[in-house]
């Protein structure tokens, strides 16, 4: 890869995983002989588009010092926040001096062990030239509907709905900018959301079905479904 052209991955992991009603973060329960976090981060590791890897952790998590691949040498530790954006905005600091404010960040979750290096080098190929940046994402095939408690108020076209994956590909210092000006704010749910709300219009590039997001005990099973498919 050109060294002027230089691309940074940032994993947010200080999250506690509710839904999974587990005795630990999901990102770390077990999958395919590793934890999910382990996957995850082999694969932005092995794609050989980053040069290093920021990793946002929680003050607290006793279970990432155990993890050999904790102490990678392309692998960051960085504090973890209250929400994923101040994860995020910590990442970045971790970066400060090492990025410049043109590089590039991919922003990936840390529950999401499928992602390949195909749809990696796919969105950087298609991004590196844009002036915004943008997100992997899915459309959706599902009719959607618009609801008011347990009532359906509207059918929704679904040719302008996506289903936004990781992951999501910023300059530096844009995004950098972007998240400390929002900083605090609900709405910000993605990386992409906090440039929306500056004016901005990031790109969507049709990432794989496979890429998906451990969230609930079944996910489990169909990521490692997933993953000896794509073996």
């Amino acid at each position: 890869m050109n060294q002027s052209f230089k691309c940074w991955a940032v994993v947010p992991a200080a999250g506690v995983g509710k839904r999974m009603q587990a005795d630990r973060p999901k990102q770390y329960l077990p999958l395919a002989g590793k934890t999910v976090i382990e996957h995850t981060l082999t694969r932005l590791l092995q794609s050989g588009a980053f040069q290093a890897v920021a990793v946002a952790i929680s003050v607290e998590d006793p279970y990432w010092p155990e993890l050999d691949i904790s102490k990678h040498p392309n692998v960051m530790t960085a504090p973890g926040g209250k929400e994923r954006a101040d994860s995020v905005l910590s990442a970045l600091k971790a970066l400060e001096g090492k990025a410049t404010e043109h590089d590039w960040v991919l922003v990936h979750d840390a529950a999401r062990p499928c992602l390949t290096a195909e749809d990696i080098h796919l969105q950087i190929n298609t991004l590196k030239d844009d002036a915004v940046g943008g997100i992997l994402a899915l459309s959706s095939h599902d009719t959607l509907k618009h609801v008011d408690g347990a009532s359906i108020t509207a059918t929704i076209d679904r040719k302008h709905v996506w289903r936004a994956l990781t992951p999501q590909m910023f300059k530096y210092g844009m995004l950098r900018d972007a998240l400390q000006q929002t900083e605090g704010n609900p709405a910000i749910t993605d990386e992409a959301s906090a440039l929306e709300m500056l004016g901005m219009q990031p790109k969507i590039v049709e990432g794989r079905p496979d890429n998906i997001k451990i969230t609930r005990p079944e996910d489990l099973a169909l990521a490692q479904f997933y993953m000896e498919q794509q073996a």
